[in-house]
């Protein structure tokens, strides 16, 4: 089995090889060939003028060129001969469209490059011309040139004009007359439409192209915008023709002027017969559904002016509008009233949407304004250590000045000017006191009134307790307290109530 295997993969290597042989052959040959016949790939020309055909055989090292033949071969058709040189003869030219318009060039006509040239060519003699040599000993060799004649064509577009319709119809016309190549024809509008193009041959083999476009018209196409483009080798850009759709249809008509308001004795109010058309319209008629105008009436043109509003006017005006297609009307039925209706200032909704915009923006300033006073005042109150200084106590009255008969009880002076403080206070426990005097007497020491409120309840008789004071047999009162400046920061001993 392995050896089987062995053996097939050993012809399949053979069989690869060999392919790949003959491919490398295949193209050293027609690489070798692209490189010894050297042509141009392609020459333009357009009707009447002279072309040149160039060829050139490039390395000729080991090689005897025996002859060289220059072939015509039509798009359509046979090849033909059409020059042929010998070293040993003299050139020929056999018959062909091109004979007596074809020699070598230059003349007499050299092996290693035997250029042609044809003058006044035709736009029949385009098609591929082979220069072909044979050689010893490697054959034949060849390069192609394919000759392309060009002819300017001559565009035109066109509108063609319709009636507004149903069906669809050619609105527009382009044509590229006489070209050579083919041109090639695109629309450019905003009509809702579509082109169709067709092509046929014109003279001396060029090609003559016409496209239309074809739409339902309406009156609204009328005077639309629509452009023919021409794409064309000879034209160094498209070239473009701008056209407007032309799309007659009959008059429509509308009667201005009535605001429901004519009122007994009102003077000069005009309607206006307005009506578009194509083509413009020939006339424009005022009548009533009566049949009989008023007398108050005035017509000029278009216009219908009554001079002063009464009864008789109270009737429906007609205006009937006609061109060339048709006839087209509009009516206004007009409504006497006995008295005038309000009418709205034309500056009303300006003013009060300027007064709106005016409240609204003295409610965003003031606003603005409260938040940021809010702001200020927060970082002014706000929570922390006071940013400044308590004013010291003032004394009411000296120690000397009590009034007799209250013994050796001494009443605490009133503090002035001292912030209120919601702080109750439990009479059952002790309250640290500060010391707001920087020094103390030997003899006696101040005590101030309480913050707390009057008329707390005393669990014991219902009394109003009176004011912080104290006696001078307190043992507190030989506590000397430290040595503090004012504005210094201490804790006072505590006080028993």
């Amino acid at each position: 089995m392995a050896r089987r295997d062995t053996r097939n993969w050993h012809d399949c290597t053979k069989m690869i090889g060999l392919l790949c042989l003959v491919a490398w052959s295949i193209l050293t040959e027609h690489g070798a060939t692209g490189q010894r016949v050297k042509v141009e790939p392609e020459v333009l020309s357009y009707p009447g003028q002279t072309v040149n055909l160039r060829c050139a055989f490039t390395d000729a090292t080991g090689i005897q060129l025996t002859m060289v033949t220059w072939i015509y071969e039509p798009k359509e058709g046979e090849r033909i001969n059409i020059a042929v040189f010998h070293p040993n003869f003299e050139p020929n030219y056999p018959d062909s469209p091109v004979k007596g318009r074809v020699s070598f060039s230059p003349s007499p006509p050299n092996m290693a490059s035997p250029s042609i040239q044809i003058s006044n060519v035709r736009m029949t003699d385009e098609g591929k011309y082979i220069c072909e040599y044979a050689t010893y000993p490697i054959g034949n060799e060849q390069g192609i040139t394919y000759l392309v004649m060009l002819a300017k064509p001559q565009n035109s577009a066109s509108i063609v004009t319709v009636e507004a319709g149903t069906k669809p119809v050619v609105v527009a016309r382009c044509e590229s007359v006489d070209g050579r190549p083919a041109a090639q024809i695109s629309w450019v509008t905003t009509a809702n439409g579509n082109a169709t193009t067709t092509s046929k041959p014109g003279a001396d083999n060029t090609v003559t192209v016409t496209s239309e476009y074809y739409m339902v018209p309406t009156a609204a196409d009328n005077g639309k915008d629509i452009s023919c483009v021409v794409v064309h080798r000879t034209q160094v850009k498209p070239e473009s023709f701008p056209l407007k759709l032309a799309v007659q249809y009959a008059p429509q008509v509308t009667i201005v002027g009535y605001d429901n308001n004519w009122y007994v004795g009102r003077t000069n109010v005009v309607l206006t017969c307005q009506a578009s058309a194509n083509p413009v319209p020939l006339s424009v008629q005022w009548k009533t559904m009566s049949g009989e105008m008023p007398d108050t009436v005035q017509i000029v043109g278009k216009e219908l002016k009554v001079l002063k509003v009464d009864e008789a006017v109270n009737t429906t005006f007609v205006c009937e509008v006609k061109n060339r297609i048709g006839i087209s009307r509009d009516q206004v039925t007009a409504i006497v009233r006995d008295v005038r209706l309000p009418v709205k200032g034309a500056t009303t909704g300006s003013i009060i949407g300027a007064i709106i915009g005016v409240i609204v923006l003295i409610a965003i300033i003031g606003t603005a304004i409260a938040m940021y006073r809010k702001h200020r005042d927060n970082k002014l109150h706000g929570d922390g250590p006071p940013k400044y200084k308590p004013p010291p106590p003032k004394k009411t009255a000296s120690p000397n000045s009590f009034p007799s008969g209250q013994g050796n009880t001494i009443y605490a002076p009133v503090v002035e000017d001292r912030p209120q403080q919601n702080h109750y206070l439990n009479a059952q426990s002790e309250e640290p006191v500060t010391d707001l005097d920087a020094y103390h007497d030997d003899d006696e020491m101040e005590h101030y009134h309480s913050a707390a409120p009057r008329g707390w309840d005393d669990p014991g008789n219902n009394e109003v307790l009176p004011p912080y004071m104290h006696r001078v047999n307190d043992p507190q009162d030989h506590y000397p307290g430290p040595n503090v400046n004012r504005g210094d920061s201490f804790v006072s001993p505590a006080m028993f109530v």
